[in-house]
């Protein structure tokens, strides 16, 4: 596992890549117009089974002073792609940086759908009738 690594005089610091990727995530889904991560079937199963994982839909690759961030998400209907596209990174980007220190050189965002809003019925649906015994 690749991790950040500082050195001085009192010991070392690690930052691993679990933590980047949470980080990332969370920035992420701040932004108006992102309904979600997108992290495939084995993220989607993990959740329904109670485990949420905050670093879904994120790959990081972080080197010694600098990291790497890929966005897998699904967007809102009715948004601007690139406007919320780039603020997403913006604000990725920035929140990495100030919270670990590492340089940001990439923040690759993946578009994997789009989110409808679901129809509010407004009318009931008319009853069944319950199957008669004989």
């Amino acid at each position: 596992m690749a991790e950040k690594e500082n050195r001085n005089e009192i010991g070392e610091l690690k930052i691993a890549n679990d933590v980047v990727g949470i980080i990332a995530g969370l920035a992420a889904t701040e932004i108006p117009g992102v309904a979600g991560m997108s992290g495939g079937i084995a993220g989607g199963i993990a959740e329904m089974l109670g485990h949420r994982n905050l670093a879904k839909g994120v790959k990081v690759e972080v080197g010694e002073h600098e990291c790497v961030v890929d966005l897998f998400v699904i967007i809102e209907y009715g948004y601007h792609i690139p406007e919320v596209a780039e603020q997403i990174q913006e604000n990725v980007k920035r929140t990495i940086e100030v919270m670990t220190g590492l340089d940001v050189q990439e923040v690759n965002l993946h578009v994997l759908g789009v989110h409808f809003p679901q129809e509010k019925k407004t009318e009931e649906a008319p009853a069944t009738p319950a199957p008669r015994r004989k």
